[in-house]
């Protein structure tokens, strides 16, 4: 198959964008995959191929999220002679599709760029957990990808569970599919055979059927499907890291590697979104300023003992809220540190000057500094 700049998601926009750098010499490219040392990229008449990452592409960066990633388009000088390729500049991205790095860090971790689908895999029974579900379309609202639920294994869990759990997903306001991803059966049209151009990405845990639904997209075995743990009852995910591949439609994956931990990157407003039936509530709230919790005229305390709000969802809320609280405390902090630095540096940079200008003016009082 002939890959072209349209199957990549090459558009006008970015075409407008390459142009604006004026340096004829350069091309476009797309990042397919990452490693600890370079990038590896695809381009027009060049297929795919390993490149570098300039200097000043790395220093303009404020943190690692603005570098490149899978997904990104950057402008790449072909170099001289036997160096690689040199990645000169990014272009403007579309979106970015990101959680909050694993552990205690409050950095963000780009999982895609430029995506215009999340396809999040679960199964009805041993991995299915609503709330880490609305996790997820949280942070995939927040990019402004189309969120799409496929529930796994419809074949395997029984009739009235399956159904179940669809019923509680569309709750949420997201399309949602019951599928046998080892037979491709149930799958939307447009999954069957992604569209040229268009980009997507799969998330969810290990061990749902994710190698076997990237396998059918595919069409052949591009991914060793791994066994299940018997202690665990755990699949194997064997993608182990991000990689960015072209659909036999002329559509684009993005694969990515089963997630133990998805941890909140956002902000209120689309925390307060995603929860919008609990701000109605809160609105029909007696007092403005109501706590939720004891006051009188509250809505939600009424919801909940009327059973019209599930008490999991409200503690969920809660609990990402606070999640959400906590981060912005440690990036708020994190800010204040690197300023701090950042002046101590300044003053100490001025310190030294000012004692080199001083020794040079006692060495030869009579010279103009």
């Amino acid at each position: 198959m002939t890959v072209t700049m349209e199957m990549l998601g090459w558009d006008a926009d970015l075409a407008e964008a390459f142009a604006a750098l004026e340096q004829p010499s350069w091309y476009p490219a797309r990042i397919i995959r990452e490693t600890k040392i370079n990038f590896c990229v695809i381009a027009k008449g060049k297929g795919d191929h390993e490149v570098v990452l300039s200097g000043k592409v790395w220093h303009d960066a404020a943190c690692d999220a603005d570098l490149p990633t899978v997904g990104d388009w950057v402008a790449v000088d072909p170099g001289q002679g036997q160096d690689l390729p040199v990645i000169r500049a990014m272009l403007p991205r579309r979106n970015r599709f990101s959680r909050k790095a694993p552990g205690r860090s409050c950095a963000e971790q780009v999982i895609g760029a430029n995506i215009d689908m999340v396809v999040l895999i679960t199964d009805a029974e041993s991995d299915y957990n609503l709330r880490r579900i609305e996790r997820y379309l949280t942070l995939i609202r927040k990019s402004g990808a189309k969120p799409v639920v496929l529930i796994n294994k419809a074949d395997s869990a029984p009739e009235e569970v399956m159904q179940r759990a669809c019923a509680e997903v569309a709750a949420l306001g997201v399309e949602v599919h019951p599928i046998v991803a080892r037979w491709k059966k149930g799958y939307p049209k447009y999954l069957r055979r992604v569209p040229k151009g268009q980009t997507i990405t799969i998330v969810g845990s290990s061990g749902v059927g994710k190698s076997t639904f990237v396998n059918s997209l595919l069409g052949d075995e591009w991914l060793e499907t791994g066994g299940v743990n018997e202690v665990t009852g755990k699949g194997r995910h064997t993608t182990v890291a991000r990689e960015l591949v072209v659909l036999p439609g002329g559509g684009v994956l993005i694969d990515n590697p089963g997630m133990r931990e998805i941890q909140m990157w956002t902000d209120t407003a689309t925390l307060r979104a995603e929860f919008a039936d609990l701000a109605e509530l809160a609105s029909t709230c007696r007092f403005a300023d109501c706590s939720h919790r004891k006051d009188a005229g509250c809505a939600i305390r009424a919801a909940l003992e009327s059973g019209a709000l599930s008490h999991e969802r409200y503690e969920h809320f809660l609990n990402l809220d606070s999640e959400i609280e906590e981060l912005e405390k440690r990036a708020q902090k994190r800010q204040m540190n690197l300023e701090r630095v950042t002046r101590r540096a300044k003053k100490h940079t001025l310190r030294n000057r000012q004692d080199r200008e001083d020794h040079l003016r006692d060495l030869h009082p009579n010279r103009r500094h």
